[in-house]
């Protein structure tokens, strides 16, 4: 049986590294669709265009227009395929209309040496079952962001201050996540699981919508099955705008991948 995630990114080859896609309204948030479930669909793509190398390695994206769900295509075209890795451009549009341009490396995670040496430390987040379930949501937030269905969230409840109107200000959300129905995420799903959190200006009392401009994203490994411990930072708001930085590690305690987005401050 295919999971929600699946069939949320499902494609229609069309021929000449063209493909069909319908932008699903379940992952809608504030004024638009998330930016992080574009990418995946565009990530699904790329996957599908060099299919020996199926594995996100290194994706950059910018946000042109904001999408909304109904059809779209996806269109790709591979810039070099040789040896270990391809290198892959790819659109998605509505209408016409281009919503987000990428550049993307491919790989196969699963052949990469193991040979892990990091001095990066996991989130120090409390139990899951000491967390604050993304569920306890007020309706009318839940309506409005449907996008919060999709998981299960469980926040650091040192950093959810935000939803009770006492921010932190550090700047600086946490939380275990995974898929509402179960299933493990895969190393393409990671590109969306890196922009699944509220933007991290709620924690310094921003609260809003937050455009994307640019996302990067670095997958280093196939995440092991189970909960996934998510990080987004920001030290800096300045000239409209904020950066935000995303790690992810996997339930055996790797970083499975980094992220990090320019986006405008929230527009309330």
């Amino acid at each position: 049986m295919a999971s929600e995630w699946d069939t949320h990114t499902a494609l229609t080859a069309a021929g000449d590294g063209l493909f069909g896609a319908e932008i699903d309204p379940g992952w809608v948030v504030g004024g638009g669709v998330n930016g992080g479930y574009l990418l995946g669909v565009v990530g699904t793509a790329i996957a599908e265009a060099v299919p020996a190398k199926p594995h996100p390695l290194s994706v950059s994206a910018y946000y042109l227009s904001a999408a909304r769900p109904g059809g779209a295509q996806v269109s790709t075209r591979v810039l070099r395929e040789g040896g270990a890795v391809a290198t892959v451009s790819a659109e998605l549009g509505q209408e016409g209309v281009t919503r987000i341009s990428a550049l993307a490396t491919y790989g196969d995670l699963r052949a990469l040496p193991d040979d892990v040496a990091t001095t990066a430390e996991p989130p120090a987040l409390p139990p899951v079952e000491e967390c604050v379930p993304g569920s306890l949501a007020p309706e009318e937030t839940r309506r409005v962001a449907p996008m919060m269905e999709r998981f299960d969230l469980r926040f650091d409840p040192d950093c959810v201050g935000w939803a009770t109107g006492a921010p932190s200000g550090r700047g600086h959300i946490q939380a275990w996540l995974r898929m509402v129905d179960g299933h493990d995420i895969d190393p393409v799903g990671l590109l969306m699981v890196c922009d699944a959190l509220p933007p991290v200006t709620f924690d310094l009392g921003r609260p809003g919508w937050a455009p994307t401009l640019e996302l990067t994203v670095h997958v280093r490994a196939v995440p092991a099955p189970g909960w996934l411990q998510v990080s987004h930072r920001t030290r800096n708001v300045a000239g409209g705008m904020f950066e935000e930085d995303c790690e992810v590690w996997d339930s055996a305690g790797r970083l499975v991948a980094q992220r990090r987005q320019l986006a405008m401050q929230p527009r309330g």
